[in-house]
């Protein structure tokens, strides 16, 4: 309180002498670029009328000691404001104050003065000063401010690094919160909920055997922002990051000491760590909106800067917010100079970052145009796809946003994978045992035909999960028929209601050890076909060993145990972790389950089509029957790899499926979801022989068997 006191009887900011240490600079690039002698400052904003630099010695200072005023004659060019300032590197630690029209009704635009604003361009911030509530309304907020740092970008020794380049058919994406990796006592790191305790279990990582991780946004973000207060009276802050504010900086918190500017070190450690273990970067990235809200929200940036350019207004009422994400504003992702932001700050995280992909959250909303309806070619998305600098990275697209736009299989673009929203739900249902979805599930398992294959795109273009940050964790999934999300503060309102779940018998923790089993099967049940499946298969992380939030289908403000990954548990769930890691192998060890094209009827050098569908009789998989609910199916091998035949039998009882012949070899069962730890997947070499005309099936299993050559007697 003292300390606020102070602030607010400070003495008015001083004006640095312009002398021959400030100089006009240049326009281009964007942000603060040191060189030589000192940093380069550029700021868009169209109709602003003055712009002051705030330049401040310590990152905790309240006030700053240095006040550039650019002036418009020397220091304007067209839509830019910009100056060079000698003596000055990286470090530094600035902000703007910017002025102009607010005429919030007709034109939309917000300048006020009195509030201290990042650059949007910053590649990090500072927030020990931070109080959201005073970036909002008439008061001067300078010290309760964050604050921007200049950032030497060439001094990292990268070792040789660079993209790992993995093909979409190979890649295996584990999604997983930084933060929530490690921020349990559990997960005993060094520096728990960082960047650097991502690396801490980069060997787990490769254990099992997944080829990227995809992270949850790690741009920056205000973790300090508190949405409400829960049930037990305990504060809920944003935790998921869903919620930018800094696109060029990596978050604050994830770094051991924001004042020291180790932002970028840290994070290209971790990148750099990852791809020495074989494992692709992946960054889940907001465009969609920012942390401003709508008019009642902070200035902490755009809205400052040019709120008539960076968002969608209501034209009747420039006051008001168009929202299509559900969070207050929609980011107006299609006016040229925002266009040039997004696609400048995806190639700074590949160039200078040598990340591998994106993952873009609500990616529909960048399809709509200034007054927010749906364009035919989106300016943004295509030239996310057309970039050269962006060529070799992974684009992966979230095909719907929050208000109602739904693109999956239709999303503007060739190269886009898209998260496949109704192959969840398909497979869910399935082996929930909801009956007569035989046919269904065959096109999902075959990489989504009837979604992609009518524009020239292929399986690669379907990123197929059951599970994702967004939802119930696989366990939860097997746990629990309803939601259970009173902890989050909004009466059980929010989060879907239809999870497509079943909780076995029990509804949540039981010490039934009949519902354990069956859990258990089940979860590897879905494991198993996802990762069967063409496309490109994601992974929830901690479902691997059963990983709760105790019914909580949303938990984006648990910023606690009840979203932070439990290592005892993974230590104790081992036959669930040993079967997702032994999944993982078998399909990189079988091409026909990696292939990138559709089923076609093509014949490999045994005459055997590559797929052919059958029920439990051979080529009757009842496409037609309302209460089928199973389906196997037999895959040819090309090239000398071996054919194999997946059983899937949600029926709650045992069946016997008739099994194909396959000429001079013998079928050896290599996965069952029914056995225990060390039988429910086999090696190579550890293979189990199928005797007999038939496989018996136990109810709710998958079972996968290979053909392999048989020198003797009746091949079946």
């Amino acid at each position: 309180m003292t300390e606020a006191r102070t602030a607010e009887k400070s003495p008015p900011l001083r004006a640095a002498d312009a002398g021959p240490l400030v100089t006009p600079g240049r326009s281009q690039p964007l942000g603060a670029t040191p060189d030589a002698t000192g940093v380069n400052f550029s700021l868009f904003s169209e109709h602003a009328t003055r712009v002051e630099l705030l330049l401040f010695d310590h990152c905790d200072d309240l006030a700053p000691s240095h006040v550039v005023r650019l002036d418009k004659q020397s220091h304007r060019s067209y839509h830019f404001w910009h100056c060079h300032v000698a003596g000055v590197g990286p470090g530094q630690v600035y902000a703007y104050r910017v002025d102009g029209p607010h005429h919030t009704k007709e034109s939309g635009t917000r300048f006020n003065p009195r509030k201290v604003l990042l650059d949007p361009y910053a590649r990090a911030n500072v927030n020990t000063l931070w109080d959201r509530v005073r970036a909002i309304g008439q008061e001067d907020n300078c010290a309760y401010s964050m604050r921007s740092m200049v950032v030497d970008l060439n001094s990292y020794d990268w070792e040789g690094d660079e993209p790992l380049r993995t093909p979409l058919a190979e890649s295996v994406i584990y999604e997983m919160h930084v933060g929530g990796l490690t921020s349990s006592p559990t997960a005993d790191v060094t520096h728990p909920g960082t960047f650097s305790g991502v690396i801490e279990k980069i060997p787990y990582l490769k254990e099992l055997g997944v080829t990227a991780v995809e992270l949850l946004p790690v741009f920056d973000f205000d973790e300090r922002q508190l949405l409400r207060t829960g049930p037990s009276g305990a504060p809920l802050h944003n935790y998921w990051g869903y919620d930018p504010f800094g696109f060029f900086a990596p978050h604050t918190a994830y770094c051991s000491d924001a004042c020291q500017c180790t932002h970028i070190t840290e994070f290209r450690d971790m990148v750099k760590a990852l791809h020495k273990a074989g494992i692709e970067v992946i960054l889940d990235v907001v465009f969609n909106h920012t942390s401003e809200g709508n008019e009642h929200g902070p200035t902490i940036s755009f809205r400052g800067q040019a709120n008539e350019v960076y968002y969608h207004l209501w034209p009747q009422d420039r006051r008001h917010y168009m929202d299509f994400t559900g969070c207050g504003n929609a980011i107006n992702a299609n006016h040229p100079a925002v266009a040039k932001f997004i696609i400048e700050c995806l190639e700074y995280w590949v160039t200078e970052h040598h990340v591998d992909g994106f993952r873009f959250d609500l990616a529909s909303e960048l399809s709509r145009g200034s007054e927010g309806y749906e364009m035919d070619v989106p300016p943004v998305l295509w030239g996310i796809e057309l970039s050269g600098v962006l060529s070799e990275s992974k684009i992966i697209a979230e095909p719907w946003d929050g208000g109602g736009l739904y693109q999956v299989g239709r999303f503007p673009g060739k190269r886009w994978s898209q998260w496949n929203g109704p192959y969840r739900d398909d497979v869910r249902r399935f082996v929930r045992g909801d009956a007569g979805l035989v046919g269904t599930v065959a096109t999902r398992i075959g990489g989504s035909r009837d979604l992609f294959a009518k524009d020239g795109e292929l399986p690669t273009n379907s990123i197929n999960f059951i599970t994702c940050h967004d939802g119930f964790t696989l366990n939860d999934l097997v746990s629990y028929n309803h939601k259970h999300n009173h902890a989050n503060g909004e009466s059980g309102a929010d989060g879907t209601h239809e999870n497509f779940s079943w909780n076995c018998g029990v509804e949540g923790p039981t010490d039934a050890e009949d519902v354990e089993r069956l859990r258990i099967r089940q979860i590897k049940n879905l494991a198993a076909i996802l990762l069967i499946s063409r496309g490109v298969p994601m992974i929830l992380a901690g479902d691997e060993f059963r990983n709760t939030q105790h019914g909580n289908n949303n938990a984006y403000c648990q910023s606690n145990e009840t979203s932070w990954l439990n290592w005892e548990q993974a230590d104790k769930e081992t036959e669930v972790r040993s079967f997702f890691r032994e999944a993982i192998a078998l399909r990189k060890r079988h091409p026909a389950l990696r292939d990138v094209r559709f089923f076609s009827g093509r014949r490999n050098e045994r005459d055997l089509p590559d797929v052919t569908w059958h029920g439990t009789k051979l080529e009757q998989p009842g496409w037609e029957d309302t209460d089928a609910r199973v389906l196997s199916f037999t895959l040819a091998g090309f090239d000398g790899a071996p054919d194999l035949h997946v059983i899937l039998n949600m029926y709650h009882l045992g069946l016997d499926f008739d099994l194909p012949h396959i000429p001079g070899h013998r079928w050896h069962r290599i996965l069952n979801t029914a056995l225990g730890e060390g039988e429910d997947v086999l090696r190579p070499g550890a293979e189990h022989p199928v005797h007999g005309h038939t496989f018996h099936a136990h109810g709710r299993s998958v079972v996968v068997l290979t053909a392999l050559p048989h020198d003797g007697g009746i091949s079946r």
